[in-house]
């Protein structure tokens, strides 16, 4: 992918502005042509390979942006992947949506329907970005990650040790596309531009998004039986970096254990946590079996954490 922010040059903001309110200093936008399809394909075959596995009894693929409104993306990802007439479904969670993957991973394997999974985070934001709207332009980017989930043991470096989600649709309009859908059909494209993109009320997300990661976290630790002290490892959705200092610190996680990469790459909505994961395992800067906590928040409105040991595994190239 290339780097386009030149299109911010036209807002009427500044980089400082930019960083200061939100900590993004970059962010990725695809070439034209380029699906979210296309970026889940190779963050898959980036986690087969890693996983020394050909092939899985399932796809997930979290993503706001799917390369059409029918069929799901998920099925061509798997056939372009490989991996036959496995069944493949589309998650949308929005920015919680890996969360939410992993859980119905999890919940497959756990309820013996399926031995491992291919969970997919990809999203081309850019697709559905207003470059002239400041509130969504400067946040918003494109990426994917991936990860294989496999029956195991709770002792294995990588083990899902539990799973935590909840919704709240009185707040869907925090973050919303309001036209295109069955209820405000598009076959004209009369609507506003503003309507056919995303539009977000930032400081009510900043609210909602920081009391349900918050809440969500401390729940899951009381389920494990974790204490703060005992996270080693702690990932939120890279939205906003005031937003992970507040739940972080709230939660009471010390920054020395946060993992982000938001400065860089911008927010990928359900890719941030695998491509924050994948960074990590490349610069070895968790140990396996490390504690490890996920956290999210998203559009819906919607929020999840995931309760993990690290995994122990081969980068690679």
């Amino acid at each position: 992918m290339g780097n386009t922010d030149d299109p911010l040059a036209r807002l009427d903001t500044t980089d400082e502005w930019i960083r200061s309110r939100t900590g993004i200093k970059a962010r990725r936008w695809v070439e034209p042509g380029e699906s979210t399809g296309d970026l889940a394909v190779q963050a898959g075959h980036q986690a087969l390979r890693s996983a020394g596995i050909k092939g899985v009894d399932l796809v997930l693929l979290s993503t706001t942006t799917p390369d059409h409104h029918s069929p799901g993306t998920a099925p061509w990802v798997a056939a372009q992947l490989g991996l036959g007439t496995v069944p493949a479904f589309d998650v949308a969670a929005a920015c919680a949506g890996f969360t939410y993957a992993v859980a119905a991973g999890d919940a497959w394997i756990r309820a013996g329907m399926a031995d491992s999974v291919l969970v997919i985070g990809a999203e081309t934001l850019s697709t559905i970005t207003d470059k002239s709207d400041r509130g969504t332009a400067v946040v918003f980017a494109d990426g994917a990650g991936a990860v294989v989930l496999r029956r195991g043991t709770v002792e294995e470096a990588g083990a899902v040790l539990a799973t935590r989600l909840g919704s709240d649709g009185t707040q869907k309009d925090l973050a919303i596309i309001a036209a295109g859908g069955a209820r405000w059909p598009e076959e004209n494209q009369t609507a506003a531009r503003g309507e056919r993109c995303l539009r977000m009320q930032g400081p009510q997300m900043f609210t909602h998004a920081v009391r349900r990661m918050t809440e969500v976290s401390r729940m899951l630790l009381e389920t494990v039986g974790w204490q703060v002290s005992d996270v080693e490892a702690f990932i939120g959705h890279q939205a906003n970096q005031r937003i992970l200092d507040k739940v972080a610190d709230l939660v009471g996680i010390p920054p020395a254990h946060c993992l982000g990469n938001l400065h860089r790459v911008g927010n990928t909505s359900s890719a941030s946590i695998p491509l924050v994961m994948d960074e990590a395992v490349r610069d070895k800067s968790v140990s396996p079996g490390a504690r490890t906590l996920l956290t999210a928040f998203g559009g819906g409105a919607v929020w999840g954490a995931v309760a993990m040991t690290w995994p122990d595994i081969q980068v690679s190239h």
